[in-house]
């Protein structure tokens, strides 16, 4: 039966999806490891292309010797390489973390801005490490996060056609209450983890199938 005939609209199964995920995952959160928005900042921006457990293998470290924008600003730019090597792609990450806290030094008197505008002009800061900041480290629920796991399933799940992140964001912000915005995005990552893996989604144990068009058009 079709997700249609069963006369929900794409919000109705939008909202429908967040309530169960919500019970799915009730303490669903950040698992990034920081002390502060600029620790968040640096560690978001360790996590692309690396899961959040190695992040946080190496960010005790790092913090220890380098705990604030102005120390991460004058750092030895090798000692810095060293330190976040096994995060992958650490020269390109030790420029982006030094650049940001230069201009947070520079620019922010050394905080970490709460502006969605003022992230964005940071290097190596695009809207999904913005978007964890923000509601991570201040609160504020400005987009939803979208990384590979909700990219994947948000298609899978009918709740959007478009590929482009900044598009995904969009559409999913038009289905889903703004203060669930950042959580939906961690809980569809649990999800993803869990049970709606990429190379095998286990539907038979998917508490989300009956929503999902995946499923249903099979």
């Amino acid at each position: 039966m079709s997700i249609q005939r069963r006369g929900r609209t794409k919000k109705q199964r939008a909202l429908e999806i967040l309530d169960i995920l919500k019970r799915l995952y009730p303490d669903a959160t950040c698992s990034l490891t920081y002390d502060s928005p600029v620790q968040l900042l640096v560690a978001t921006i360790l996590s692309a292309q690396c899961t959040d457990e190695r992040v946080n293998k190496v960010t005790p470290n790092l913090f220890a010797k380098f705990p604030d924008a102005l120390s991460l600003a004058q750092a030895d730019r090798e000692e810095l390489e060293a330190l976040i090597r096994s995060t992958g792609f650490y020269r390109n990450k030790a420029k982006n973390i030094q650049g940001s806290c230069q201009k947070i030094v520079k620019e922010f008197d050394g905080q970490v801005p709460q502006q969605m505008e003022k992230l964005l002009s940071l290097p190596g800061v695009a809207r999904k490490t913005a978007n964890v900041v923000l509601a991570h480290g201040f609160g504020i629920n400005q987009g939803v996060t979208v990384d590979t796991h909700v990219k994947r399933l948000s298609g899978r799940l009918g709740l959007t056609k478009e590929t482009n992140p900044v598009k995904i964001e969009r559409d999913l912000m038009k289905l889903l209450p703004q203060p669930d915005w950042e959580n939906f995005s961690i809980r569809i990552i649990y999800h993803g983890r869990a049970i709606c893996n990429a190379r095998k989604p286990n539907c038979l144990d998917c508490k989300l199938a009956h929503l999902c068009p995946s499923v249903l058009d099979e």
